[in-house]
């Protein structure tokens, strides 16, 4: 039986929802992400590290809501946050308590947070880091890296893993307002020289696609010093980092102060949330002038804040302020990619399962099999990485691992806290049998 046969006798239940998801959600699902041939997974519900489908399969899961859930699903304090709050009421039309100590936390955590404005997601929290950014600046444009992810909003969508170079829908005007550069210190100069209207610079703090393509070591600090040199303001992309790289994110862990930060996934704790956070100069333009002549950002937004999400919010960010978290998902994400290398020097493969900190990417391609060690991304050439596994192969791979037990996110994973040493290992027997499963059908 081939891989995708299993999938689908495995899978009726889910295979019966979809068909009726196509009725009335395009392509039958809710996120370009979610997408997948035959047909995506249904899940009934989740604990800890794993969830279960409609189809009674219990699975390992690796996207963890996307990187919201560094302390894996239904954490008990989140939870009972949560819970307690649904008795008050989830949305009070008016300011609460909540949201203040929700903001304290991330200004105690984030180095460049000095004030804060949230939002409901993380793709409004870098429209408004943007908007923002171009009053701090007085210039118009802006300069993006190629592949970078930040959200879908019309300024940032082309040349992203969710945009061609000109996406449908995008009117042209806008686009002649962004310049999408690669992540190269003398590209950026260059064009900065040539562009006298680029007045910010927005990078994934991880590299493009959550670290999948890399960027070069010391990359982030020459950028602040040049944005700082020119008068740019430097927003950076902590959506997917922010709280898991450390307590503080990259920016504190590469010692770098952007003007700007957007954050969201951790930040409300498994619930809906992003905020932009960064010097309080920029953040004041925000505010209601006190001779109310002067012009203000407008930022209205339902959801904003809302008591569910900041006390969601300030509980997970107390649970992982001590880096306790972060340290116990890296360590398992760097013993799962070890594994997984010395799987695919075992069999032979190309190829490498490297990340940073504790999300990983796996990559079929290339010249010789890897070392059996985990790799770190700034390891894994670019043009390799830029490549990646040829889709059928991924596709094949990922439906593998689901008859296995194990679900990915894409072309890797992300691991939580709470992933345990057995997860581990049943994950990695998994991969052994995916490989052969791929190798036999002529993938590998």
């Amino acid at each position: 039986m081939g891989i995708e046969q299993e999938y689908v006798d495995r899978n009726p239940r889910s295979a019966a929802l979809y068909a009726e998801a196509s009725i009335r959600l395009p392509s039958g699902v809710t996120h370009d992400a979610r997408y997948q041939r035959p047909f995506p997974i249904y899940v009934d519900h989740a604990r800890g590290a794993h969830k279960w489908d409609v189809d009674g399969h219990e699975l390992i899961d690796y996207v963890m809501g996307h990187g919201s859930l560094l302390l894996g699903h239904n954490h008990p304090v989140v939870l009972e946050a949560a819970a307690a709050q649904l008795q008050k009421g989830t949305h009070y039309g008016a300011s609460h308590e909540a949201e203040i100590r929700w903001a304290e936390a991330v200004c105690d955590l984030v180095p460049s947070a000095e004030m804060v404005r949230f939002t409901s997601s993380g793709t409004e929290a870098t429209l408004m880091a943007l908007r923002l950014a171009r009053v701090a600046s007085g210039r118009p444009s802006i300069l993006k890296f190629e592949r970078h992810f930040h959200g879908w909003h019309d300024y940032v969508i082309s040349s992203s893993s969710y945009g061609a170079a000109t996406p449908p829908g995008v009117p042209e005007t806008t686009l002649e307002s962004v310049v999408v550069v690669e992540p190269a210190m003398h590209t950026v100069r260059e064009t900065v020289a040539a562009r006298p209207d680029i007045g910010t610079v927005i990078v994934e703090a991880s590299g493009a696609g959550m670290g999948a393509i890399p960027l070069a070591p010391g990359f982030l600090r020459e950028l602040r010093e040049f944005t700082a040199q020119q008068g740019l303001v430097m927003v950076m992309d902590e959506v997917v980092t922010g709280f898991r790289w450390s307590p503080g994110g990259v920016q504190q862990v590469e010692g770098v102060t952007p003007d700007l930060t957007a954050l969201a996934k951790i930040l409300a704790g498994g619930f809906p949330g992003g905020a932009v956070a960064g010097r309080a100069d920029i953040m004041e333009r925000l505010s209601f002038p006190a001779d109310r002549k002067s012009s203000k950002v407008g930022h209205p937004g339902t959801f904003n804040a809302n008591p569910l999400s900041a006390v969601a919010g300030h509980a997970a960010l107390r649970q992982v302020a001590d880096g306790e978290a972060q340290r116990l998902a890296t360590s398992s994400a760097r013993t799962l990619q070890a594994g997984m290398n010395q799987a695919l020097r075992e069999f032979g493969i190309p190829g490498h399962a490297y990340g940073d900190a504790s999300v990983f990417r796996l990559l079929l391609a290339g010249q010789e099999p890897p070392e059996g060690r985990a790799y770190n991304s700034s390891e894994i050439p670019v043009a390799l990485a830029m490549a990646g596994t040829p889709p059928e192969t991924q596709r094949l791979l990922n439906l593998a691992m689901l008859n296995g037990g194990v679900q990915y996110f894409g072309n890797g994973g992300i691991v939580s806290c709470v992933h345990s040493a057995a997860d581990i290992a049943h994950t990695l027997d998994v991969w052994r049998t995916t490989l052969a499963a791929l190798r036999a059908e002529g993938h590998l």
